[in-house]
């Protein structure tokens, strides 16, 4: 799987899905494909939330079967997935996605377990899950009685730091973290009027102690951990006990976990930049890519192909995208097999359904197996004979061996491979092997375009004609003298250049067709915006008949309100008459108002009853929008209305404004720019310094090395200038020597 997707350059692509994942797993999303289409179609009309990452917990499920204890934090993975589940179940899902939904019961136990892990902060791997307060009386007791040794050893290094007796010997009135402990610097001398533990000693000759009465505290603060420990011990029993009684309902959920993130991970991965799902069908007769553009190439011109034939046979031009049509091709058949979403025109492409993608694109040669390019090649062919309903791309069909020799034997190979219903995409500069299979009503010829005025690859393609190579003007192009060139093309023969000339003004008659159809197609276009322009002319003046009328008819109904009166004093049977005779002429006159289909695209400002906003996509009858209050709809695209108006924009004034800046999540006090280039460690020194002066730190450590010096060096300049540096200098021994720097801010 890997190696083709190496061969297609789709590297890059799908490893951008992946890490939309909750947790790392193959593209592959095996099952019944409609199905999963059906589903992810029905996903994509929810707003949902991302999944949690969470762990493979496959040694988990294994540990929980041989009736082992997890950890914690393991445990706690499953919970992540019962409470994503559980969100779920909020949801009014309909159809498929209704039935699937119904189907995942969670035991009542299971969601009783997962009330106990609070999930407002995130864990990471390894670390202790955090128990709800409440939950167990013993955890509460232990944590209040942390929570207050801490302020207890906070309040013990204040009050030796201002006690008078040790004024002289202090170094500065601030608590320093060294190894991990709370401690203060004071001079030698000290112990005369401290009992005191020393931990480290400054380069300056200073003492790092911690005094004996918060040496207690730490004491105490160490055995209530252990105690804490243990608390967490008795706790992962029993949850390890209660999830070992539902183990075939956590195997279950695990996978459905995994189903459900490969749905989610495709929609987000499709809205994120306006890609189309095309699903792969079996029936399908005509074959085409319209639009398509391939991931790996940017600002790429979208191509417009037909390979709805057996063979497609692409000649051209030297470096004129042939390679990269095929690639284009089986790129769009791979990720339409696997449920990829990619940019193409959703309504014209359509691609069939193959068992099995191969790519035939580079040298099999190998000194190590001692095989030559041309027997590499035919190893690879003798595997297709075994192959049945395939798509295979093969680049460059003649590498390494006699043209004339190959074209007899490629025609032949190619004939029996397409009886075992196997679709071939070939790139070839084989004109010989090209009228061969031109003479098949099943093969498709395509050939590169070369822009000739201006001596380069237009990178656009014709199909119905062979292209010419044009190795004498690409060679002149990158640089092959001229006189060098003219003495081929005298060697290469004028018989030869003569056909080469046929072939180049064939395919330019062709593009002066194409050509013309396409200034037909542009007329076509204006003839349409004309007459949408005249439907609307005739819809505002239906409208102002229709009000016309109106105005005559409640004219008229005043006037015969006035006559019905004055019949009333007469009582004239012939009034009575004149007066039902007009009654029904008024009713014989109509003004029939034609309702015509608007002409909308995506991008387009629409208006929905009483909402505004913008057309994201058009699927049939279907129409999303995403209104200016940032609500995404499904509505019926019968509805809508054009609305060119934008949305106000609310003035901002400077008092609205507010800045604020959080706490960085994590701190550490140590940053190591061994191996890094200097503008790279400066990048990341600076924001060392200032996520330590938002937590608080006033002392860090940087680890540089020795090495050239450089690095060094660079360090050493940069903390010279930085405002926020208060002074810097080397580390002792056992922090690092002259390989470190101990900073002050």
């Amino acid at each position: 799987m890997q190696n083709i997707i190496k061969k297609l350059d789709l590297e890059e692509y799908l490893e951008t899905l992946q890490n939309l994942f909750a947790r790392q797993k193959s593209i592959i999303l095996e099952g019944d494909i409609n199905i999963h289409h059906k589903l992810i179609s029905q996903i994509s009309n929810y707003d949902l939330k991302q999944l949690p990452k969470v762990e493979n917990l496959d040694s988990a499920l294994m540990y929980l079967k041989k009736q082992g204890d997890l950890k914690l934090y393991e445990i706690y993975e499953f919970v992540k997935i019962i409470n994503y589940f559980l969100y779920l179940k909020r949801f009014d899902f309909s159809d498929k996605l209704g039935e699937w939904n119904d189907k995942i019961i969670i035991p009542d136990e299971i969601k009783t377990l997962s009330d106990a892990f609070d999930d407002t902060i995130p864990q990471e791997r390894g670390q202790t899950a955090n128990i709800k307060e409440g939950y167990d009386e013993d955890l509460d007791r232990v944590n209040k009685n942390l929570y207050d040794i801490k302020g207890q050893i906070k309040q013990s290094l204040y009050a030796t730091i201002n006690s008078k007796k040790l004024q002289l010997y202090l170094v500065d009135h601030q608590v320093h973290l060294v190894h991990g402990e709370q401690a203060i610097l004071v001079r030698a001398g000290f112990n005369h009027y401290l009992k005191a533990k020393v931990v480290d000693r400054s380069s300056a000759g200073f003492f790092y102690v911690i005094p004996h009465n918060v040496s207690q505290h730490k004491q105490r603060q160490s055995d209530l951990i252990n105690l804490k420990e243990e608390i967490f011990y008795r706790l992962c029993k029993q949850y390890s006990s209660i999830l070992g009684k539902h183990l075939m309902f956590l195997s279950f959920i695990n996978k459905e976990f995994d189903r459900f993130d490969h749905y989610l991970s495709r929609v987000y991965f499709a809205k994120s930049d306006d890609k189309n799902f095309i699903l792969p069908n079996p029936k399908v007769k005509e074959q085409k890519l319209i639009d398509f553009k391939h991931p790996a190439l940017h600002n790429a011109k979208p191509i417009n192909i037909d390979f709805t034939k057996s063979v497609i046979m692409i000649t051209g031009v030297n470096a004129g995208g042939k390679t990269m049509l095929l690639k284009s091709i089986l790129s769009a058949v791979f990720m339409s097999k696997y449920l990829i979403p990619y940019h193409c025109d959703e309504e014209q492409t359509k691609i069939g359904s193959y068992k099995d993608i191969q790519a035939v694109l580079d040298d099999p040669q190998s000194v190590k197996n001692d095989i030559s390019t041309f027997a590499g090649r035919m190893l690879e062919f003798s595997k297709l004979f075994k192959k049945s309903n395939a798509i295979v791309g093969v680049d460059e069909i003649e590498l390494g061996t006699d043209s004339d020799e190959a074209a007899s034997l490629f025609k032949v190979i190619i004939e029996q491979l397409m009886a075992k219903n196997i679709k071939i995409i070939i790139t070839t500069h084989h004109k010989r092997l090209a009228a061969l299979m031109a003479e098949n009503s099943d093969v498709e010829l395509i050939a590169a375009l070369y822009d000739e005025a201006n001596r380069k690859p237009t990178y656009e393609f014709m199909q119905g004609t062979i292209g010419q190579s044009y190795a004498f003007e690409t060679a002149s192009r990158y640089g092959i003298p001229l006189n060098v060139v003219k003495m081929a093309k005298a060697v290469y023969g004028d018989d030869k250049n003569r056909l080469n000339e046929l072939i180049e003004r064939s395919s330019v008659l062709e593009r002066e067709y194409r050509q013309k159809i396409k200034d037909l197609d542009e007329q076509i276009e204006q003839n349409k915006k004309l007459n949408k322009a005249l439907k609307e002319q005739k819809e505002t003046v239906d409208n102002e008949v229709l009000e016309e009328k109106n105005i005559l008819q409640k004219q008229y109904q005043d006037a015969i309100d006035e006559a019905k009166k004055a019949i009333k004093t007469t009582q004239s049977k012939e009034a009575h008459q004149l007066l039902n005779l007009a009654n029904k002429k008024v009713k014989d006159i109509k003004v029939q108002k034609h309702q015509e289909p608007l002409d909308l695209k995506v991008g387009d400002r629409v208006k929905y009853r009483n909402n505004k906003g913008v057309l994201k996509s058009i699927k049939g009858k279907k129409a999303y929008i995403e209104t200016d209050d940032g609500i995404k709809l499904q509505v019926p695209l019968s509805e809508l209305k054009k609305s060119g108006n934008m949305p106000k924009v609310k003035q901002i004034s400077k008092h609205d404004i507010k800045v604020t800046i959080a706490k960085p999540k994590s701190g550490h006090v140590k940053l190591d720019l061994h191996g890094q280039r200097a503008e790279e460690a400066i990048a990341n020194l600076d924001k060392f310094i200032s996520d330590s002066l938002i937590a608080g730190f006033d002392e860090i450590l940087v680890y540089h090395g020795i090495g050239t010096g450089k690095l060094s060096y660079a360090v050493k300049v940069f903390l010279e200038q930085h405002p926020s540096v208060k002074s810097f200098e080397d580390a002792l021994t056992g922090q690092g020597g002259f390989g470190a720097k101990v900073i002050k801010l």
